[in-house]
């Protein structure tokens, strides 16, 4: 089992990677930014229920909270890809969805 999280923690760290750095590559791309917040929350929920599965003590108001945050993530990402296929501005939001991954980041290595 700790095999499995470690997996997953390192998915998770790689999406974390993509979706930051998205605004900033031109290589990366709005399409990677989407994809790696949806992996990114997926995979965070998976980490959980496999701290679960383990009786780990968890506080689970840091992981609503960070909970929240990634579906704030996730609708940054997906609204400023809707807004580029419109040929709309989408920088700032992917700005935004960057952004508060990093402030997910240090809830979790913070809290």
């Amino acid at each position: 089992m700790e095999a499995l999280r470690l997996v997953l923690y390192v998915l998770h760290m790689i999406a974390m990677v993509a979706i930051v750095l998205s605004p900033f590559v031109a290589a990366l791309g709005r399409t990677t930014q989407v994809w790696a917040a949806r992996v990114q929350l997926l995979i965070g929920l998976l980490l959980v229920g496999v701290l679960e599965m383990q009786d780990a003590s968890l506080n689970h108001t840091k992981i609503g909270v960070k909970l929240l945050v990634a579906l704030a993530v996730v609708a940054c990402a997906e609204i400023a890809n809707a807004r580029a296929r419109r040929g709309e501005g989408h920088r700032p939001l992917m700005l935004a969805a960057a952004g508060l991954t990093v402030v997910n980041a240090l809830v979790a290595f913070l809290w």
